[in-house]
């Protein structure tokens, strides 16, 4: 990764911080830009993964669209002049002022997720003198082999509508006249490693798709959402996640005529240009023997670790030394769940060194806290080193 290469202009930064490889996000965005293509896919970024205004920009360059989850999301998007009609706006719990500034704003659609938001955002629409697009986000059902934590599809998840509950309430919902029901949005999970899943998912939304359109429904487009996974193990070994393996199975699985397919991508865009950069500030052995390394980062840099065991290799990118070591990284938060990695293999590691995080440009930063009264990290990017 970028910072063993660069570890020597590192050294005398305020730690900790996220460094930011704006040379492979770009790569990145070529891959995922020119595989799309390939089909007429269109792609939008995920932006709850990393809002940072720099890696924005660079998105926006490549005509990306925008996937929000919050109002204040969308309002970020559209102040980083993303498009509204490129800006698709799901999330279960939508208050009334966002859903009013989105339909203000003409966006692409907003993806409901409940009947009764349906109607919300009809009865919305009507009060603004407006008719709204929207999509429909259905449940699917399906086991995306992931983390039950980031599992978003399965039949008792808070997302989506049951499918079942829009077959036997169609006409209730085609009735609501202020609002253009113009797609059909599924979401099954994140970190998908196993690619067979996505035949999966394709299988399901032939199906509903089909259904749903024979009573009545006319739909533009549908959004199969994303959850391609990235290499955590060894990023270096696939710093581009595969894309193109993706839209090949949607492209020989899913079909659903001559509709626009739209993918959501936030992770496999931002996760592997990030590295959270941080310093060793003491060594000590427990009384059962274990070696800490305390670093100066913490889960309010970085949560994933401690919220839900996400696994980042670790690296220590100032040591010169040839032997290794077993440590157990941890941070400097008050929380014994604050611990970024156990019995990990470093390099003899000693106070002042400097460790890199990797794969953390997704879902970093945008979960950062400021528990303990920590400072927020701050952002180094390649193109201005």
């Amino acid at each position: 990764m970028l910072s063993r290469h660069i570890a020597s202009k590192l050294r005398g930064l305020e730690t900790p911080f996220y460094l930011y490889d704006t040379a492979l996000l770009r790569q990145t965005l070529e891959s995922v830009v020119s595989e799309a293509g390939k089909f007429g896919y269109k792609v939008h970024y995920a932006i709850k993964a990393n809002y940072d205004d720099h890696l924005l920009a660079i998105i926006r360059e490549y005509g990306l669209g925008i996937d929000c989850a919050s109002g204040n999301e969308l309002r970020k998007a559209v102040e980083a002049g993303f498009a509204p009609e490129g800006i698709v706006y799901a999330g279960v719990g939508k208050r009334d002022k966002e859903l009013r500034y989105a339909i203000e704003q003409g966006i692409m659609a907003i993806n409901c997720e409940s009947i009764e938001e349906l109607e919300v955002v009809n009865a919305l629409s009507s009060e603004a003198g407006r008719t709204t697009d929207v999509a429909l986000r259905i449940n699917p059902d399906i086991d995306p082999r992931t983390n039950h934590c980031i599992d978003t599809g399965q039949a008792d998840s808070k997302f989506g509508i049951s499918y079942e509950e829009v077959l036997e309430h169609a006409e209730r919902i085609k009735a609501l006249d202020h609002l253009n029901i113009v797609g059909v949005h599924l979401h099954i999970g994140s970190q998908i490693r196993e690619l067979h899943v996505f035949e999966n998912m394709c299988r399901k939304v032939n199906v509903i798709v089909a259904n749903l359109e024979r009573l009545g429904f006319t739909f533009r487009f549908v959004d199969v959402g994303g959850g391609l996974g990235v290499n955590y193990d060894v990023p270096e070994n696939e710093p581009i996640p595969n894309f193109a393996s993706l839209f090949s199975i949607v492209h020989n699985h899913l079909y659903v005529g001559d509709k626009e397919v739209h993918f959501e991508f936030g992770r496999s865009i931002v996760a592997e240009c990030g590295e959270l950069i941080t310093r060793v500030l003491f060594n000590k052995t427990t009384a059962t023997g274990r070696k800490l390394v305390i670093v100066d980062a913490s889960m309010t840099e970085l949560i994933r670790p401690a919220l839900y065991g996400s696994y980042h290799n670790i690296e220590n990118i100032t040591s010169e030394e040839e032997a290794f070591d077993k440590y157990t990284v941890v941070g400097t938060a008050c929380e014994s769940t604050d611990v970024f990695d156990e019995n990990v293999g470093l390099r003899k590691t000693r106070r002042g060194d400097l460790l890199s995080i990797k794969s953390a440009g997704a879902y970093g930063m945008s979960m950062a806290s400021r528990y303990n009264l920590h400072d927020l990290p701050g952002a180094v990017y390649s193109d201005e080193l």
